[in-house]
């Protein structure tokens, strides 16, 4: 069942491209998907879209918290009818940016192709055989043309999955607790302009509408590194490549994970996954306490062997088993105290027993 709405939620988001402020139509998805479920929604002063599930109103709040946008082209202005000076935002090396690479022109899904680079900056032409769609008006950002959404072999592939893999799993994760009748408070934090620093998700954390207590975990894509495989299930992320998250959330994710492990298909894998820096750390630094999950990410940003420019693809085993452990931690939440209390009990107990021995040998 959660493996077929994340499939559903994912096709649904992934058809529609984003790139840095420019997240309006993948916006609009995720309000027409929470209408649907009879999910709370609202939009923040920032234009972030806010989820709410709260049937337990005094409970802590527990804040997913995952990202629209997608690296891409804003453009800049127009050079004529058929080509466009376009500036890339996000993160990709320049060796990927070759002559005649193929991209899309949004809105109004007109094709074009990547012309020459203009100075050091990272602007370039964009050429277009006929002009944009007037229906569509004059483009605003482009992307790179890639399939939109498929599933191969039990994987997703599409131009971005990062992160619209983990407003699915978000998504999912409230959809789920909903239909279970859970007690629970949770919020979803769908934020944008993450490529380029966190921009959404800073304004948002520091704009006053967030519980000071809550506990945000971070849901992310990552690149695929040694230690953390794809099809080993959901990673708990230690911390990125800027950040160690906080070790009692992390310990928490941890307890609950563990107890899952006698579910029948779950499993997870535990990695300080240091090939990007995501939004945790935004929170984090912002006094949040923060742990962070993700899954194993096959071409980060679209950036695949030989300098070539490739869809993005996950394993809907991953992403399954991350909304088996967001479900599990929202209802566990009442026992974030004991859960994260084992660890000092059990040192404890430890401590008392080797003060013991330790006495009754020190003269031996």
């Amino acid at each position: 069942m959660i493996a077929e709405t994340i499939c559903q939620l994912a096709r649904r988001l992934m058809q529609h491209p984003a790139a840095p402020y420019h997240e309006h139509a993948v916006r609009d998805e995720v309000e027409r998907i929470c209408a649907e479920h009879g999910l709370p929604f609202d939009r923040d002063q920032f234009g972030n879209v806010l989820v709410r599930w709260r049937t337990a109103a005094r409970q802590r709040p527990l804040i997913l918290a995952a990202h629209l946008d997608h690296p891409g082209f804003e453009i800049v202005h127009g050079l004529s009818s058929t080509a466009w000076l376009a500036r890339f935002r996000g993160g990709v090396a320049d060796n990927f940016f070759r002559a005649g690479i193929l991209v899309r022109l949004m809105p109004g899904k007109t094709p074009a192709k990547l012309a020459r680079q203009k100075g050091k900056a990272r602007i370039f032409e964009l050429q277009a055989k006929s002009h944009a769609g007037e229906d569509a008006g004059a483009p605003r950002f482009a992307v790179w043309e890639l399939e939109d959404f498929s599933m191969r072999r039990g994987k997703i592939y599409g131009r971005a999955c990062d992160d619209l893999i983990g407003v699915a799993a978000a998504l999912a994760t409230i959809i789920e607790l909903k239909s279970k009748k859970a007690r629970v408070n949770v919020l979803g934090v769908i934020s944008r302009a993450e490529e380029i620093g966190f921009h959404g998700a800073l304004a948002c954390a520091a704009s006053g509408r967030l519980a000071k207590n809550s506990l945000v975990i971070s849901l992310e894509t990552s690149r695929e590194l040694p230690g953390a495989k794809m099809g080993e299930g959901v990673i708990l992320r230690v911390g990125d490549r800027t950040s160690i998250f906080d070790p009692e959330a992390t310990r928490f994710l941890a307890e609950v994970a563990s107890g899952l492990t006698k579910r029948k298909g779950f499993q997870f894998q535990r990695s300080l996954m240091s090939g990007g820096t995501c939004e945790g750390t935004a929170y984090q630094e912002l006094v949040f306490q923060t742990a962070a999950v993700c899954i194993a990410l096959g071409n980060y940003h679209n950036c695949a062997a030989r300098n070539r420019i490739a869809a993005e693809y996950v394993s809907v085993a991953d992403a399954c088993g991350m909304v088996q452990l967001l479900v599990a931690a929202a209802e566990q939440m009442r026992q974030y105290p004991q859960l994260t209390g084992k660890l000092g009990k059990g040192l404890n107990e430890m401590l008392r027993e080797a003060q013991k021995k330790l006495r009754a040998t020190a003269e031996v």
